[in-house]
């Protein structure tokens, strides 16, 4: 249902190709059409992708400036193919630390998509999975609620979306086994799968390996499968 993707080695791509970090990026967002396509092909109705988190701000300037420009671009770009496809955009993060212009541009992307049914690509843009669950337990404290009824749901219902189940698996690409700060709460119980694969070089059939892997491996949420017990 819900597959999320820590986007890593757009610097490493571009780098071995004499190139600068903004044409990793640049091809980076030709791979997000290409996974999206996927996803809608193989049926996985969410995708959940990493763009910018709270800690990249700390990259070159010059670097940051070029991403957000790029955001700010294929947002413009996509949105019309995004809205044919029946695609909902929606964006997790603390989007009032964006410029006037981003959210401009978020907000529009959001509201004409959102009755799309076909399917969801939820863009992670100055996200943290700290800062989510930071900003949900404010909510918390803003709505006047008792400690008594503090739960899992009266927090989950206060992430940055909802309304969207918990990836089942979440992928890395190029190599690293980190979660770096990625749907903390939500991925709970995801199944976690890394892969030596540069991000601009993912695609349909990385995808389609990373899915059949996943559909080896028993999700047991904490508990033991009956079989196991049985035996011992």
């Amino acid at each position: 249902r819900h597959i999320g993707i820590i986007m890593d080695g757009n610097g490493r791509w571009a780098r071995g190709r004499g190139r600068p970090a903004s044409f990793g990026h640049r091809q980076g967002v030709r791979a997000i059409k290409r996974v999206l396509q996927a996803c809608e092909d193989l049926g996985v109705h969410a995708l959940s992708i990493y763009a910018f988190s709270t800690e990249n701000w700390a990259r070159p300037r010059a670097e940051v400036r070029a991403l957000m420009r790029l955001f700010h671009e294929t947002m413009q770009r996509e949105i019309d193919e995004m809205h044919r496809r029946g695609v909902r955009i929606v964006v997790s993060g603390r989007r009032d630390e964006l410029s006037a212009r981003m959210r401009e541009r978020i907000d529009e992307a959001m509201a004409r998509t959102a009755n799309n049914t076909n399917g969801v690509l939820n863009v992670c843009l100055n996200y943290g999975g700290r800062a989510e669950i930071v900003d949900a337990v404010r909510k918390l404290v803003r709505d006047g609620l008792p400690a008594q009824k503090v739960d899992e749901e009266a927090i989950s219902s206060r992430m940055y979306n909802p309304e969207l189940p918990d990836p089942d698996l979440i992928i890395r690409t190029a190599g690293e086994h980190r979660v770096s700060n990625f749907l903390l709460w939500q991925s709970a119980y995801s199944e976690m799968l890394v892969t030596e694969t540069l991000w601009p070089d993912f695609g349909e059939d990385e995808l389609k390996a990373a899915l059949a892997e996943y559909a080896l491996r028993v999700r047991r949420f904490g508990a033991r499968p009956a079989a196991e017990i049985a035996v011992g």
